[in-house]
């Protein structure tokens, strides 16, 4: 990720040193600890020379699901995954996972912060797949804040009047696809616009804190 000087202490200083990750993970079930993670993705966001932040760069990865791993029907057919579609080209979840962290490590460095912390819409369920991984594959070093998260569905509660990532996304003014809705991608980068929405409008009412 590419940061001016002036954006770096910007995003360095206006969450206490943390960089906001937006994460969303698709999964074949509820129980982090059984059921398969199956889509991740992982997006920045930057302010830019105005002080509106905005979302910058996202990286993704479809999952092959764990030996032994539970795959809910209905959780299938929510989401619309085929875990075993040959055209997915998924990566073992440690490898997906080790990916995602290189990325968040990057920027955490860049943006000259100390730590990510993980931003999702209920991001409870995300950070448990997350942690679940990590524990699976035995991986040391997780760049995201332990037990710490921003919750969009609470900030657009606040805000918008709205839970619902779609009704959320809609009472900000921005566009959203239901036939689009439910990869990781789509959702974690809406959920990305939503959260610099209400930080530029937190912003343009009471004025920015990262001056």
């Amino acid at each position: 990720m590419s940061v001016d000087p002036e954006n770096k202490t910007r995003i360095a200083q206006r969450f206490r040193g943390f960089l906001p990750v937006v994460v969303d993970v698709e999964t074949a079930g509820f129980n982090p600890m059984t059921d398969a993670l199956l889509e991740i993705a992982a997006v920045t966001v930057v302010p830019d020379r105005n002080g509106q932040w905005r979302r910058d760069k996202t990286v993704a990865c479809h999952v092959q699901p764990f030996p032994g791993a539970n795959l809910e029907p209905a959780a299938l057919e929510f989401t619309g995954i085929d875990p075993h579609h040959p055209f997915r080209f998924a990566v073992p979840e440690g490898e997906a996972l080790e990916k995602v962290f290189k990325f968040v490590r990057e920027a955490v460095a860049a943006s000259h912060c100390t730590r990510a912390i993980l931003v999702g819409h209920n991001p409870g369920f995300d950070l448990s797949f997350i942690k679940a991984v990590v524990t699976r594959n035995r991986i040391k070093r997780n760049p995201f804040h332990a037990f710490s998260t921003f919750d969009t569905a609470t900030l657009a509660g606040l805000a918008f009047g709205q839970t619902v990532l779609s009704r959320a996304v809609e009472a900000a003014g921005l566009t959203w696809n239901d036939k689009e809705a439910h990869s990781a991608i789509y959702d974690a980068e809406r959920t990305a616009e939503v959260f610099c929405e209400v930080v530029n409008r937190w912003n343009g009412l009471l004025g920015p804190l990262d001056r």
